[in-house]
């Protein structure tokens, strides 16, 4: 009888395990979606051996710094709102105590196409007029300032206290594959750098963008990248006329380029850059109003003095910037 029952137990709790495991399992709910959030913040800084700005430097050939701060609304996937303002050191002969740009745009894509049209301010405050020399009025017969007539340069350039002026510009990306991309620029100033000159400036450039095994697991990323561009200005008031153009000069247009490669890791990239242009010392000099400018031999029309400017001519640039962005690096 003991026997018995013992069996009658066992076979009890094998028909149990067994019905236990023919009972349905209750499914794990997942959890819900993060909500969509629209709002995205990009920043970030960086120090240059030199600022150039289409092929001129900016800061006389020294080291600059640079910060920005971006707001971004993200309607949807493929459309992007963004205001931002952003600085950077400079050495202009004027005498301005930096530059401190303002920008906006909206920036919608189309599959591979991404495009980005807005408006840049660039402000640079501080600065004080140069004409001086003993002159009370420039070449057309205007009078000048107090404050123009009262500041000299030594090598007797001229520019005005205030040269700061804003462009609309659009450009369009196409991304081939993760690779190689492509992206037209242009941008348009009905006074640029407030000279009475209208300017634009339309280029294309092109980006290769190495593999990321490249660098094994390092994280370390690599591009290679280049730009082509045709900055074509107009005829300044007076204020920078000379004898035989007392109304204004008509400034040349000039090509610019630029390739360099550049070294990614995490948040930070080291870009090493050549630029040059094609503008002559004389019309550089023309157009920049170098404080730095010497010589006698570098005569133009639009350069009567024959001084000649370095700011246009060939640079070799380091650049260490930190990039950031809210929803990416900061969650």
């Amino acid at each position: 009888m003991k026997k018995l029952a013992l069996l009658a137990t066992a076979l009890a709790m094998i028909s149990s395990s067994a019905m236990a495991a023919d009972m349905a399992v209750k499914a794990v709910k997942a959890p819900p979606p993060a909500p969509f959030d629209p709002w995205d913040v990009a920043f970030g800084a960086g120090i240059m051996s030199d600022y150039i700005f289409r092929g001129i430097t900016q800061s006389n050939h020294n080291p600059s710094v640079t910060a920005y701060f971006e707001p971004r609304y993200n309607v949807n996937k493929d459309l992007q709102l963004y205001i931002g303002t952003a600085a950077a050191s400079i050495s202009f002969p004027n005498r301005a105590a930096a530059e401190v740009d303002i920008y906006g745009g909206i920036r919608p894509t189309f599959g591979m196409f991404a495009f980005d049209f807005g408006v840049w301010g660039y402000l640079y405050p501080g600065g004080s007029c140069y004409y001086g020399g003993g002159a009370v009025a420039d070449f057309a017969g205007n009078p000048l300032s107090p404050d123009c007539q009262a500041n000299t340069l030594t090598n007797l350039n001229v520019m005005k206290k205030d040269v700061s002026f804003f462009e609309v510009y659009g450009k369009v990306t196409y991304t081939v594959n993760d690779n190689w991309a492509f992206t037209l620029n242009e941008y348009y100033s009905p006074n640029f750098l407030n000279l009475g000159a209208w300017g634009n400036y339309a280029s294309v450039t092109a980006k290769w963008t190495a593999p990321s095994t490249t660098f094994g697991a390092s994280g370390v990323g690599m591009y290679v990248s280049g730009e082509f561009g045709r900055q074509w200005l107009g005829t300044s008031d007076s204020f920078y006329g000379v004898p035989a153009f007392p109304g204004g000069i008509k400034y040349a247009d000039y090509n610019t380029w630029n390739v360099g490669v550049g070294f990614t890791y995490k948040v930070l990239t080291l870009d090493l850059r050549y630029y040059d242009t094609d503008l002559s010392k004389g019309d550089c000099n023309a157009f920049t109003s170098d404080f730095t400018a010497g010589g006698t031999a570098n005569v133009t029309p639009i350069n009567p003095s024959g001084l000649g400017s370095n700011w246009c001519g060939a640079a070799g640039i380091a650049k260490l910037s930190v990039d950031l962005t809210a929803m990416s690096n900061l969650k």
